[in-house]
């Protein structure tokens, strides 16, 4: 409700709420360059919780149409064989769409030095080294998100270094691809304690994955400003 906003005082604008909250480190969320790579259902939940807070220099990475599995979690699914970049760039004004695969050729010809954070919210567990690795290289502020499939309650989700997650297989591959990357740096990532359900296919849960992305976004925030 709007009965404490005094209109005479107050800007009443899309960030009347966020400016309220954050007070003068508004402005920090204001001149903030992010880079969101993924946006499936963790990665486009954060795009939009970053995107209402406050974050208007987004930049945001895929390669993949929506389909119509993607329409049980995944913002923007409604947008059928729409490349989901173009509907995040359709959707919200000023967020700028690379479609693009994320590889080594990729990083070659792009600048992530710009950038104030870069999240990563891709499955794809080499694309998810190469960040890890051009992050550390750089020293830019880095998060992940690790498997958000096969889970249904939102409720275990927690944060802590890539090297310390509890019940997650996919987290515990990704450790082993680093070693073998070399990789000697850590990072904070988005996990679930609780054990994927045992199914075969890859199921899933908005509530959960839209937690995922929450987080990330609400991490990526917390450092910025606090």
């Amino acid at each position: 409700m709007a009965e404490n906003l005094n209109k005479d005082f107050i800007k009443i604008d899309r960030f009347t709420r966020s400016r309220a909250l954050f007070d003068e480190k508004f402005e920090i969320l204001q001149n903030a360059k992010i880079l969101v790579c993924g946006c499936g259902g963790v990665g486009g939940a954060a795009i939009s919780a970053l995107y209402r807070s406050g974050v208007t220099h987004l930049i945001v990475i895929d390669n993949d149409k929506f389909e119509i599995t993607n329409q049980n979690r995944q913002i923007l699914s409604e947008n059928l064989g729409v490349y989901k970049t173009a509907a995040f760039e359709q959707n919200f004004s000023g967020v700028k769409g690379i479609c693009e695969k994320i590889d080594e050729n990729f990083a070659r010809n792009f600048n992530f030095n710009e950038f104030d954070f870069v999240i990563d919210a891709v499955d794809d567990i080499k694309a998810k080294i190469l960040l890890a690795k051009i992050c550390a290289q750089n020293n830019l502020n880095f998060i992940s998100s690790m498997g958000a499939a096969k889970r249904l309650d939102p409720l275990q989700i927690r944060t802590s270094s890539v090297w310390k997650t509890k019940n997650d297989p996919f987290a515990r591959k990704f450790r082993e691809e680093l070693k073998k990357a070399d990789f000697k740096g850590d990072f904070e990532v988005v996990f679930s304690l609780e054990l994927p359900q045992n199914i075969k296919a890859l199921g899933s849960f908005m509530a959960v994955t839209a937690t995922f992305g929450n987080i990330l976004a609400a991490k990526v925030i917390e450092k910025l400003i606090f």
